[in-house]
């Protein structure tokens, strides 16, 4: 079964519009857990505009699946991932002031930059994911920097899913598939949601783990935050 990581950021959103700790990051990641979550993932920018540098040490002790923090790898980011060492850490190239993640790693043009991190990580123990485009050239770079996985950036999916699904698959399948022949494995994210989830889940070979924030947290506004995340469990059951 693929696992659900869900992403938190968009509770300390919340929390700083108003400031002061409702609602609580902490206690966000105990329910999701609780309501069977298989990991918590962050993504901490140097504006804090979400998640900050004291979540980050304050959700280690609290996550007791898998702690996944995603990030571009600035060396502040890194020296606080190596002192936390979560499970794993996804590297995300995405721009100090953007409003999210936008795009996947050139691996091929940055190939030398990530080899050096990714090897910091893997040191330390870290697994380590690399954010990429569903594009199969790029698998082979990122098995030569000693990434562990890559993760597909999903907005194109989840774009294009309800125009032409198959077609919306398919560079993911073929990316997928590639990856497997590197050793590779597959995680996934980015407006992945319960409408476009099951066909994504079902016909990816290897999909280990999706990283989904924005669309549970609003889902869970309507249906409530237990109801999401088991809704979201049954869409990646493979019965």
């Amino acid at each position: 079964m693929t696992k659900l990581s869900v992403n938190i950021n968009k509770i300390a959103t919340i929390r700083n519009a108003r400031g002061g700790e409702t609602p609580s990051v902490a206690e966000a990641a105990i329910k999701i857990q609780e309501f069977g979550g298989q990991g918590i993932t962050i993504h901490p920018r140097p504006d804090e505009r979400h998640i900050t540098r004291k979540d980050v040490y304050d959700l280690k002790p609290l996550v007791t699946t898998e702690f996944n923090i995603e990030g571009n790898p600035h060396r502040d980011f890194i020296d606080m991932v190596l002192e936390v060492k979560p499970e794993q850490v996804t590297l995300v190239p995405d721009a100090d002031d953007a409003i999210t993640s936008n795009a996947g790693w050139d691996t091929k043009k940055h190939l030398d930059f990530l080899t050096e991190i990714i090897a910091e990580f893997k040191n330390a123990g870290i697994r380590t994911s690399v954010f990429l485009d569903p594009n199969p050239e790029l698998v082979e770079y990122a098995a030569k920097s000693g990434a562990d996985r890559i993760e597909l950036y999903t907005e194109a999916y989840a774009k294009n899913y309800t125009s032409n699904k198959e077609l919306a698959l398919k560079p993911y399948y073929d990316t997928a598939v590639v990856a497997a022949e590197f050793g590779l494995g597959v995680n996934a994210g980015h407006d992945l949601s319960l409408e476009n989830l099951k066909y994504f889940a079902d016909n990816i070979p290897n999909l280990l783990e999706v990283s989904i924030g924005h669309a549970l947290i609003s889902e869970a506004l309507y249906m409530g935050l237990e109801n999401t995340v088991q809704s979201y469990l049954k869409r990646l059951a493979k019965w």
